[in-house]
Formats: structure tokens, C-alpha cells, sequence
């Protein structure tokens, strides 16, 4: 019987080496393009300013989650739609950001 040659083993190892290298370069990455390495700005998330003037309501959005979304209170949001119906907020509905 011969004996079995270790290469064998090669490919699966180095399928498992690259699957945990892509893990390691995605928990690294933030998304917005900075180096990972610089942790000087801030970490706190500001409510952007409306610079959209509409928003697409999505599954499971909410008034009060858009309008924190775009920095907006809930009051302000209905006062720019008026008529819309905070309980039956649908998907694809377009909302008014600002006049």
C-alpha cells in the first residue's frame, strides 16, 4: 500500500487561510473609506442635515426613524406631508426632507 502523500492536504488549507484573511480585511473595514488604523474622528453618529429633498419609505421604516434618519423631528416630517398616516406608513410611499 503506499502511502499518502501530504499535498493533499494543500488546497483545503489554503481555502481555509483565505476564507480567514477575507474575514480579518471585512472586520477591519468601516465603510466609508478611512484607514482602520485611525480612530481620531469622531465615533458618535451626527444626524445628517436634510440635503435630499424626498425620502422612499422602506420595509420597517417608521416616522420617528426617518425623521432621526435625516435629523428631523417626527412633527416636522408630518407637517411636510401633510395627510400622511403615521400607522399606515408604507413601503415605496415618498416623504418631503424639506420644503
Amino acid at each position: 500500500m503506499a502511502a499518502r502523500s501530504p499535498v493533499r492536504y494543500l488546497a483545503p488549507a489554503a481555502l481555509v487561510v483565505t476564507f480567514l484573511a477575507v474575514i480579518v480585511v471585512l472586520a477591519t473595514f468601516d465603510g466609508d473609506g478611512s484607514d482602520p488604523g485611525d480612530r481620531t474622528r469622531e465615533t458618535t453618529a451626527q444626524p445628517a442635515a436634510p440635503s435630499r429633498r424626498t425620502y422612499v419609505v422602506r420595509q420597517g421604516d417608521t416616522l420617528v426613524s426617518i425623521a432621526e434618519r435625516f435629523g428631523l423631528t417626527q412633527e416636522r416630517l408630518i407637517a411636510l406631508n401633510p395627510g400622511i398616516d403615521a400607522q399606515a406608513l408604507q413601503p415605496g410611499t415618498r416623504l418631503k426632507l424639506r420644503p
